[in-house]
């Protein structure tokens, strides 16, 4: 039978689904491998189902050996996976697409309410019982209705965040190398009373958020970030909201996960959240389970549901 390795704990609705097409090798450690654990790991594998922590390359096929036909990829994005080495080897690629636009949409839309009605700070002034009492000027924050949002990437997460932020009554402006009704990047950062990521992380979006991009930004504008954390740069982040030039940021993601730039953490104008974005039941689950089915599609010489091509 097939031998198909997990690189780390997946719900048991697509362990069993992978079962049905081979030998299922999990790892055990709950924590991401190192590079050699990784390759040692994924050994005369016929298939890697990998995460996004995973450096999915030409270096894991090789240690894996020529029997590797598929690498899954359990992300949308697949900036850790080198699919043109993988591809030269004739190891099919897919990732998964689709299953988490909602959950991803509703926890960006959560992340800009956060940080623009300062919900962290006071929790965290409930929490450390500092006294308090009401009053016209206490922790006031910005409202929404009629403000601009400027989404970066306007694929399907993109759009779905837009469609919450309408419901709020925001106006949305949108940035993108191909999407009908496009603005300049420059303009949407000009106009926008928040900016929020939803760019896949390439070489040309690496720290696309940097110094100058956040000087052009309003004084009283917020970020948001729930894409891949290097496209922004978090030491400029910092050096700007120090300085006081947007207002506040909410991040999902980290440049160098799960490390955070240390200056953010003490921020009162920082929401900070985990990697949560698709992290509800249904979505996880639904993302290992695409994986899997992608993963027995190749086995069986079938076409996968979301193949990635080179």
């Amino acid at each position: 039978m097939a031998k198909i390795v997990v690189t780390r704990w997946i719900p048991d609705d697509a362990v069993k689904l992978l079962a049905e097409a081979g030998d299922v090798v999990v790892s055990p450690a709950d924590r991401p491998l190192t590079p050699d654990e990784l390759h040692e790991f994924v050994a005369g594998a016929d298939a890697v189902v990998g995460m996004l922590h995973d450096r999915l390359d030409g270096a894991l096929a090789d240690a894996a050996g020529p029997g590797l036909k598929v690498v899954a990829n359990v992300a949308v994005g697949y900036d850790n996976v080198d699919v043109p080495a993988l591809a030269a080897r004739g190891i099919v690629v897919t990732n998964t697409p689709g299953v988490l636009t909602d959950a991803t949409a509703d926890l960006a839309f959560g992340l800009l309410l956060a940080v623009t009605r300062r919900l962290g700070e006071g929790e965290r002034l409930l929490r450390s019982r500092t006294p308090w009492s009401f009053h016209l000027g206490f922790l006031l924050g910005s409202g929404l209705q009629g403000k601009t949002l400027g989404i970066v990437g306007y694929g399907q997460i993109g759009r779905a965040v837009a469609k919450r932020a309408e419901a709020f009554g925001m106006e949305i402006v949108h940035s993108g190398r191909s999407n009908r009704g496009s603005v300049p990047f420059e303009e949407l950062l000009a106009r926008s009373d928040v900016v929020s990521l939803h760019c896949p992380l390439t070489p040309e979006t690496r720290h696309l958020i940097d110094a100058a991009a956040l000087r052009a930004m309003k004084p009283g504008a917020y970020l948001v970030n729930t894409t891949r954390g290097p496209v922004v740069d978090e030491a400029a982040l910092a050096d700007a909201l120090e300085a006081g030039e947007i207002a506040g940021a909410a991040l999902d993601v980290f440049e160098k996960e799960p490390e955070v730039e240390p200056r953010l953490l003490g921020r009162d104008d920082v929401v900070l959240s985990p990697h949560l974005g698709s992290a509800t039941v249904e979505t996880r689950t639904a993302m290992a389970v695409l994986a899997a089915r992608n993963v027995v599609a190749v086995l069986a010489g079938r076409t996968p549901l979301t193949e990635v091509k080179p």
